[in-house]
């Protein structure tokens, strides 16, 4: 059995109480090294066999988990985040599912959760927004074209931003040719829950020059919208006037 593994979104106690017991007892554990936090290695037994998939081509990964397989042992393929997210799984899937292999999912605190906590956010705020939208840049791999920054900001909605902090000029000047505001609220949050987490918070404008000021270049994602601000409506849901199955109104 092969099982992929959330790791959460930085910190080694966000893993979810499954992921660390499928991490406990596996005999393999192949763990995304470029991203996920390598205290969650110190949930692995002793004799557990570790690699390092940064070094690693798909093909070298299922021949891992394949041999494994062949002599009875149980894999951890251990992603950052959740693995559904830009976690490349249904390329492995499929390669397991030709070689007859079982596999399950253990889904994961996502970053872009870790994101809103370390921000005290809400990404839905009544009256700003009720739609989040994750995209991420296009670089050396391409995103289709109905996808584009431009098109996306357009909505005006809340936006998540992944793996693009190598590009935050390009990435400002797109954004407010959708549609953004120069001034828009935005934060850039760098390793979201780690020890060295870091949050610098500024508008659409500024995200190059506030990132260049930190030092951030890579591993942060880019929040942008109207939830960074101050003005929103409350929630109909805890209105005494708004009435519910389970609650009467007051009038």
């Amino acid at each position: 059995m092969v099982n992929f593994v959330g790791a959460g979104c930085g910190a080694a106690d966000l893993i979810t109480l499954r992921g660390k017991s499928l991490l406990e007892k596996a005999d393999v554990i192949i763990y995304a090294g470029s991203l996920v936090n390598p205290e969650l290695l110190e949930y692995a037994r002793k004799s557990c066999k570790i690699y390092n998939s940064a070094y690693m081509t798909l093909d070298e990964v299922i021949d891992v988990m394949s041999n494994a397989e062949k002599n009875g042992l149980s894999t951890v393929r251990l992603h950052t985040g959740d693995p559904s997210v830009y976690g490349a799984i249904r390329e492995q899937m499929d390669r397991l599912d030709e070689l007859g292999i079982a596999y399950e999912i253990c889904p994961g605190v996502s970053s872009f959760c870790g994101a809103a906590a370390a921000l005290k956010a809400e990404y839905t705020l009544p009256d700003v927004s009720q739609t989040v939208i994750i995209t991420r840049m296009a670089g050396r791999t391409p995103v289709p074209e109905s996808e584009s920054i431009e098109k996306l900001a357009a909505h005006g909605s809340t936006m998540v931003i992944f793996l693009s902090t190598g590009m935050l000029k390009e990435l400002s000047e797109r954004l407010i040719s959708g549609g953004y505001s120069p001034d828009t609220p935005s934060a850039i949050v760098y390793k979201a829950s780690w020890n060295d987490e870091k949050i610098v918070r500024c508008t659409v404008s500024q995200l190059d020059e506030k990132a260049k000021e930190n030092n951030i270049t890579k591993t942060a994602l880019i929040t942008v919208g109207r939830f960074l601000g101050d003005d929103y409506s409350l929630s109909k849901l805890y209105d005494k006037s708004f009435e519910t199955e389970f609650r009467k109104a007051q009038i």
